[in-house]
């Protein structure tokens, strides 16, 4: 039962990380929520250092936060989100990954 119990696990195991392979590279949200801590000036020249934008399309981005609540600034495969998410977190705004 031991064998067949940890043969069921691996292949369980191997499952999962084939899964989550195909949706590491799938298209996916990256969300930057409104605050009341950082200044449009701050966010601005996060999505400016983060994201590579424009100041113009930085610009856009913080007011539509800031009107809407909340705003997509970039689609891409999760494993290329992972990290500029990090980056706009460790910069103190609020930044997370949903599914499309």
């Amino acid at each position: 039962m031991t064998k067949y119990t940890s043969a069921v696990e691996e292949l369980e195991d191997v499952a999962v990380e084939e899964i989550e392979d195909v949706a590491v590279g799938m298209p996916s949200l990256l969300v930057v929520y409104n605050d009341d801590e950082n200044t449009f000036d701050w966010v601005i020249q996060c999505f400016m250092d983060v994201l590579k934008y424009s100041s113009q399309q930085a610009e856009q981005l913080a007011m539509i936060i800031h009107f809407k609540g909340k705003a997509t600034v970039k689609t891409a495969p999760k494993r290329e989100l992972r990290p500029k998410k990090d980056a706009l977190v460790d910069k103190g705004l609020s930044a997370v990954i949903e599914d499309l």
